[in-house]
């Protein structure tokens, strides 16, 4: 991840304007000492940027859960910042070279927001989770001019190689989400996507409970899937494999098919990798029988309008708070300004968790830099947060 360590961190008067970049406000731990958060807007994307004293060295880095792609975006925000505020930079893995010119045009890239509000709906839909090089989406992509693809990725630099050969290819019916394929599939409608591809996925042999493919992900795809669409699983790991035949039995009617080192058309270079080591490649492949009928989310992430009171946000438990449909979790606080405050939160369902943050100024709440992901038990989450954060 791109970061600087610094001499010294001088902050600056917020908000303020650097070049092309802006900076908005600053949310401090609740140990000043411990580090702050920067709000930071450029080109059109808002992020926080993070600064943690170590002891040694002061380290500029970007926030987790609001990072945005491409790291470019990242690499000039934190150089900016350094320049204006005057703070000198030790060292850091962060270089001058200017934008790569595949990435200037990267249209392909789309947000979640994008795809909660308008989903295309005019072709069929393919949907790769997880792409790696993109071997695979950008081959099936080329083959199949008239199907719209949907790469789904959270590692930087794999989205980055993606868009730089979506640009080279010149290919118009891809698109690239940097997002969690679990929380994604809630927003995709019904009945109309083609096939779901979930290839080489990490195994989590210790942690299964974080694996892609589950029940409700099982049941989230065979809605998505138009009949006769399939959601293949390609893997290296006879623990998936088991693990996905078992999953894939649970439906009271399901229809799946096994194949065992069987080529494609196209294979991705861990596939390459395990077939030299000559290790066995599984396929489990579910086929969609039942049309499905549009999901039901009602609702809105609007706060109630009553004044809320700081006191009440610096008495938040830590707690977890569960219920039936899932979970909130108020992970930490800060302070923004001297009245305001700020909340970073885990929500929504146990095998589906999001986090976010919620600035609370002036007694009113808004959340940061987005709203979450519409999906009912965010919705459910957030009416229990209104209740909290107003006593």
């Amino acid at each position: 991840m791109p970061h600087l360590n610094l001499e010294s961190f001088k902050p600056l008067s917020l908000p303020m304007q650097c070049g092309d970049v802006e900076f908005l406000f600053q949310a401090d731990y609740q140990n000043p000492k411990e580090g702050s958060l920067i709000a930071t807007r450029y080109r059109g994307r808002e992020f926080f940027l993070v600064y943690k004293n170590t002891g040694h060295k002061m380290l500029l880095k970007s926030d987790k859960i609001t990072r945005p792609s491409p790291n470019f975006l990242i690499k000039h925000a934190l150089l900016a910042y350094a320049e204006c505020s005057g703070s000198p930079i030790l060292d850091s893995n962060v270089d001058n070279a200017p934008e790569n010119t595949h990435l200037k045009s990267h249209e392909a890239l789309k947000s979640i927001s994008f795809f909660a509000e308008n989903f295309p709906r005019e072709r069929e839909v393919r949907i790769e989770i997880g792409f790696g090089s993109a071997r695979h989406l950008l081959h099936q992509a080329a083959a199949n001019p008239d199907i719209l693809f949907i790469g789904l990725e959270i590692h930087k630099p794999s989205i980055e190689q993606a868009l730089k050969q979506i640009v080279i290819q010149n290919l118009e019916n891809v698109m690239i989400l940097d997002y969690d394929a679990r929380l994604f599939l809630e927003f995709v409608p019904s009945n109309i996507v083609g096939k779901i591809y979930v290839h080489f996925p990490v195994p989590w042999d210790k942690k299964p409970h974080r694996r892609v493919i589950s029940e409700a992900f099982l049941k989230e795809s065979e809605r998505a899937l138009k009949v006769g669409g399939t959601l293949e699983l390609r893997t290296d790991s006879e623990n998936y494999y088991r693990f996905a035949l078992e999953t894939f039995s649970t439906p009271a009617k399901s229809r799946f098919d096994v194949r065992k080192n069987q080529d494609i058309a196209i294979s991705s270079k861990y596939e390459d990798r395990w077939k030299r080591l000559e290790k066995n490649i599984y396929d489990v492949t579910f086929t969609c029988e039942a049309e499905s009928p549009d999901p039901d989310i009602g609702g809105s992430f609007t706060f109630s309008s009553a004044k809320i009171d700081t006191a009440v946000i610096d008495r938040l438990s830590k707690d977890t708070h569960k219920r039936d449909w899932g979970f909130l979790h108020v992970e930490r606080l800060f302070s923004v300004g001297e009245e305001g405050r700020m909340i970073r939160l885990a929500m929504g369902s146990f095998d589906r968790p999001e986090s976010t943050y919620v600035v609370i100024e002036n007694g009113s709440a808004r959340y940061y830099p987005a709203l979450p992901v519409r999906s009912n038990a965010n919705l459910k989450a957030h009416i229990l947060l209104d209740e909290l954060i107003h006593g």
